[in-house]
């Protein structure tokens, strides 16, 4: 019994909100195009071969780039997938695409390039706001947890202080004394232990990398720093060399990655001191740095300051708890996105991180 396959997918590609699509490539025509296409392009499908041109003139040119990039893949036999795009909309707004395709030759030897084509705009921009507000929560954290901490940080050490001047004093003005020092120490860690924990967590998930533009990322995480100079009685600097610089990275990893290197920033330098953020590229490696003018880090602990159990463990100038895990977890997710972190530090001078990862080609 002979069936007609094509037949099946019949109803399912006339309801199916995504695009599905055939290119003959030998005289650059669309040779069948789903009912859908009306739905996502606003014009019926037997406008196609006309709106071809057009649609590809409103690609985001850095996204056209990479369009050609791929469809040029796709010609040399490879399939891809999850290629997401930006179309500048006739009233000022983006529509994001999804496009996925591969190479068919049939029998008589031409190629025809075959896909999908699904908008996914609704879904980018939640994706987008949510990422926006994650990035500045977790800025925030850092920022809070340093207004609550060393408030009490400093407390603790005027009650010790003040406990070992006072030799003389009852043994009940003692007992508070040491209740006071043991209580501002156990809410100090228990802040630090809040935000550490949410790093903790968010660095053992498995990655889920997309193509984004390190530049904005990255201005988006500094504004909330920036806005908190005269909170952490510190300055704030970002400059980048270009933009867009494009990286393929989880943007909730790699924040953690820049939080807890600018929260170690906060921690070791003094007020009045000066925290910078740069950006550019070099070849083909986006360079992230991180420099402060703080007290720097010993030349006896640099050598271990990446091992998983270092005894690189110091209280920042605030009192400010550590975690020894921290730069261990930090180089293990920054290699996971194929880069590698490396620092330099003078004692008295400051410490500057710089983190290499791969950049895509602009």
């Amino acid at each position: 019994m002979s069936v007609d396959y094509p037949a099946l997918f019949r109803s399912f590609l006339e309801r199916s909100s995504t695009v599905y699509f055939s290119y003959r490539v030998a005289d650059g025509q669309v040779v069948y195009v789903s009912p859908a296409y009306e739905q996502v392009f606003g014009d019926p499908a037997a406008h196609i071969n006309e709106d071809l041109p057009l649609w590809l003139a409103r690609v985001y040119p850095d996204d056209l780039v990479l369009l050609r990039e791929q469809m040029t893949q796709v010609l040399d036999g490879k399939a891809v997938e999850q290629l997401e795009i930006r179309i500048n909309q006739a009233d000022g707004g983006t529509q994001w695409l999804c496009l996925a395709a591969c190479p068919e030759y049939l029998a008589e030897g031409e190629l025809y390039l075959s896909g999908t084509v699904k908008d996914i705009t609704r879904d980018k921009v939640v994706s987008i706001n949510a990422e926006k507000f994650n990035t500045k929560k977790n800025a925030t954290l850092e920022i809070l947890s340093h207004d609550l901490a060393g408030p009490l940080a400093l407390l603790q050490q005027l009650t010790e202080h003040l406990r070992a001047e006072s030799p003389m004093a009852s043994e009940s003005a003692l007992h508070l004394l040491r209740l006071m020092e043991r209580t501002c120490l156990d809410s100090v860690n228990l802040i630090r232990d809040f935000v550490d924990n949410e790093f903790m967590e968010s660095a053992n998930v498995e990655l889920k990398r997309e193509r984004s533009d390190l530049v904005a990322w990255l201005g988006t995480l500094l504004e909330e720093y920036q806005r908190s100079d005269w909170r952490t009685r510190l300055q704030f600097d970002y400059k980048a060399a270009e933009q867009p610089i494009y990286v393929s990275y989880d943007s909730n990893k790699f924040q953690q990655v820049v939080n807890n290197l600018i929260s170690n920033a906060i921690k070791f330098t003094p007020d009045g001191g000066r925290i910078s953020v740069g950006v550019v590229r070099q070849g083909s490696l986006a360079l992230i740095t991180i420099a402060d003018t703080g007290i720097g880090i010993p030349a006896k602990l640099q050598a271990e300051l990446f091992e998983r159990f270092t005894k690189a463990r110091r209280p920042g100038l605030r009192g400010e708890k550590t975690n020894g895990l921290g730069m261990s977890i930090i180089r293990t997710i920054v290699e996971l996105h194929q880069g590698q972190i490396t620092f330099k530090s003078v004692e008295g001078e400051g410490t500057t991180f710089t983190i290499a990862l791969p950049a895509l080609p602009a």
